[in-house]
């Protein structure tokens, strides 16, 4: 088992196609963590409609182990998207990590969401590194990409990397900074659980499958759990990690990143930014506060949705619980 103070958990931020999916896919092969012959571009990016576009739209984690001068590191990544549209899933990414790659096109420069990500990255006192990425193109500038980043970043110029994604160029040192500047966390497996929900998903078997990070204790197959916010108690049907599949384990520990399948069928049971403890009976015995969550976004387009088929009313009704369980922003 690999102890917590190898543990590093982080994320990409960049404004759009400046390289952050390709980035992740060298992530992914110089850790092993997929097989070359099943690698592909944009590995992360699952939906059809991402692959389709070429942009990642959902944020999407991925658990990566790596040895670093004779030492394992377990290195949870969250991939995010760079859409100034999507700034709502970014913002739930760098509430489950300690640190952040920030990724900035060498023939673009940074860009509107360079700085807004890099705002919301300050927000949560997330460690930043700071990366200029394809450096080999005939028409970038990457010295004054350098001194941009450098200047927004307040760090010196030497300490911005220099990257290829595409040719994986320089990728190496990049998860060494990782493992060297970002700290590992600090929750304490002794502490009743508590897991924040960054995000999630719908299994018809399974129920909800919430994606969380476990600040402290433990959860494993068969615990009884509660869900903070909204009183609701369920038995925990399995837990796992993402490889970047998901991959059913024993046990998810305090600072690792992974999911749990609820069992819960009705959706709004399980939402994000809520906090999973431990469950009634246990919570009689000891306190426990919930975690920070996240700002709730506040709507801006308001719309009414009728069936063509009246009879459809219900099924129309259950598509949008389900659409609301992965995109939040939907009330």
């Amino acid at each position: 088992m690999i102890p917590q103070s190898h543990i590093r958990n982080f994320s990409i931020i960049a404004h759009i196609d400046h390289g952050k999916s390709t980035l992740a896919d060298r992530f992914l092969e110089l850790t092993g963590t997929v097989e070359k012959r099943k690698m592909r571009e944009q590995v992360l990016d699952m939906m059809d409609l991402e692959r389709e576009r070429g942009i990642t739209i959902k944020l999407q984690p991925a658990r990566m182990e790596y040895t670093y001068k004779g030492e394992q590191y377990l290195l949870n990544l969250i991939d995010t998207p760079g859409h100034v549209d999507f700034a709502y899933e970014v913002s739930r990414s760098l509430a489950a990590v300690e640190g952040t790659i920030l990724l900035v096109d060498a023939s673009q420069g940074a860009q509107a969401q360079t700085l807004a990500n890099l705002n919301l990255a300050r927000g949560q006192n997330l460690i930043i590194i700071p990366v200029v990425n394809k450096i080999d193109l005939g028409h970038a500038k990457v010295d004054e990409a350098i001194k941009e980043i450098s200047q927004l970043t307040e760090v010196g110029e030497e300490d911005v990397i220099k990257i290829s994604a595409k040719s994986g160029l320089n990728v190496e040192r990049v998860l060494e900074e990782v493992i060297k500047k970002i700290p590992a966390p600090t929750g304490e497996l002794e502490k009743p659980l508590r897991a924040l929900i960054f995000d999630s998903s719908y299994d018809t078997y399974k129920g909800v499958i919430a994606y969380v990070r476990i600040v402290d204790g433990e959860i494993k197959r068969g615990d009884k759990v509660e869900m903070f916010a909204s009183g609701v108690q369920t038995e925990v049907i399995e837990v796992g990690v993402f490889r970047p599949m998901l991959v059913k384990i024993e046990t998810l520990r305090a600072g690792e990143t992974g999911y749990v399948a609820t069992g819960l069928k009705e959706i709004g049971q399980c939402r994000v930014g809520d906090t999973i403890t431990v469950g009634a009976e246990r919570r009689k015995k000891v306190k426990v506060l919930p975690l920070p969550g996240y700002k709730e976004p506040s709507p801006l387009i308001f719309a009414s949705f009728y069936p063509v088929d009246a009879n459809d009313y219900d099924l129309l009704k259950d598509g949008l619980a389900k659409l609301n369980l992965s995109d939040a922003s939907l009330v």
